[in-house]
């Protein structure tokens, strides 16, 4: 690892400056630094500037979370502790503070910033291996085609089969979330549009432009939301699959359904024929809710070892939705 400087701007327009600098070869943002740091051990980045923006917060911004006028505010550095342990954002969305309190560890999440949750890099072995000459690395394999799979996409026409490591993007997007910039010239974009698909650009994830800094992120209530993920172990793991899942309810009847599914897809994947078969089911009619959430891996073309998640993904989408609607799973009746 070479020397680097490190750099404390006093606001997110300072950092932004800071990354157009000619002065550095590679100015990185660093907020936690959990993932960087990984980056930094794994010889898979060399930067000779770290700018800190871990204790800037966009003016007039007091507290982490805040909830005025029907819209939720999440600030870029807010942690996912403070996300998971914040009893307003519990009420109003609880699909949030479940999504964050399900991430990592207590340690990771006492770090781990939201922006930085969003914009993290994919977690493939043969990425994050510097052995591995990858297409995300400037390569001309994706050696998880031949390879390992099981942890890989099952959604996705490639040519890089990473799974989006995000637990907050799904979560935030069923809240049709919006990211706010400073920068450039653009002051927000629809989460929706912040990934994109490897044919689109297989050596990054996101659709920042150069300068950009997350400031803080906004998007509706969502009284009736969870998120399910199944894990081969429930302590300091990633999921295999994963639901972010918010409804309106009458009564126990489902008028409408957002649900977006993780651990599947190089993006967070909408399942737009999920939430059509969800309408005007009742949560407490089983069999309709199955038949409904089966319909998920529609479409999933799985690699040789990961298989299973073609059946893993209904059943996270199937507790989701009775998490959702205030009704126990079988793990948890």
């Amino acid at each position: 690892m070479n020397n680097f400087a490190i750099a404390r701007p006093d606001s997110y327009e300072a950092a932004s400056a800071m990354t157009r600098d000619r002065t550095y070869k590679l100015a990185v943002l660093k907020a936690g630094g959990v993932d960087l740091l990984d980056h930094l051990k794994g010889g898979l980045i060399d930067p000779d500037v770290l700018i800190d923006v871990r204790r800037v917060r966009e003016a007039g911004a007091k507290d982490p979370v805040g909830i005025s006028g029907g819209v939720i505010r999440v600030e870029a550095g807010a942690t996912l502790a403070e996300i998971a342990r914040s009893d307003e954002l519990l009420r109003a969305a609880p699909v949030l503070g479940q999504a964050a309190g399900d991430a990592a560890s207590p340690q990771v999440r006492n770090a781990a910033t939201v922006a930085g949750n969003l914009l993290q890099r994919p977690r493939c072995w043969y990425y994050r291996n510097a052995q591995f000459p990858c297409l995300k690395k400037g390569g001309s394999t994706c050696f998880a085609v031949e390879g390992e799979n099981r942890y890989h996409a099952i959604f996705g026409p490639g040519p890089c089969h990473i799974v989006h490591p995000s637990n907050m993007a799904p979560a935030l997007l069923v809240g049709d979330a919006v990211v706010h910039l400073t920068g450039s010239g653009r002051k927000e974009l629809p989460l929706s549009e912040l990934y994109h698909m490897p044919d689109k650009g297989v050596m990054s994830e996101n659709n920042l432009e150069a300068g950009e800094v997350v400031t803080h992120i906004t998007c509706r209530p969502m009284p009736n939301s969870a998120f399910y993920a199944i894990k081969e172990k429930q302590s300091f793991d990633w999921p295999v699959a994963a639901a972010a899942v918010a409804v309106e309810l009458n009564g126990a009847t489902i008028t409408s359904a957002r649900v977006v599914a993780a651990a599947v897809a190089p993006v967070p994947w909408w399942l737009p024929n999920v939430e059509a078969a969800l309408k005007g089911v009742d949560v407490a009619n089983d069999e309709a809710l199955r038949k409904a959430c089966a319909i998920a891996a529609e479409g999933a073309k799985p690699m040789t070892d990961n298989g299973y998640k073609v059946k893993m993904l209904p059943v996270a989408v199937r507790r989701a939705v009775l998490r959702s609607a205030g009704r126990p799973t079988e793990v948890e009746s």
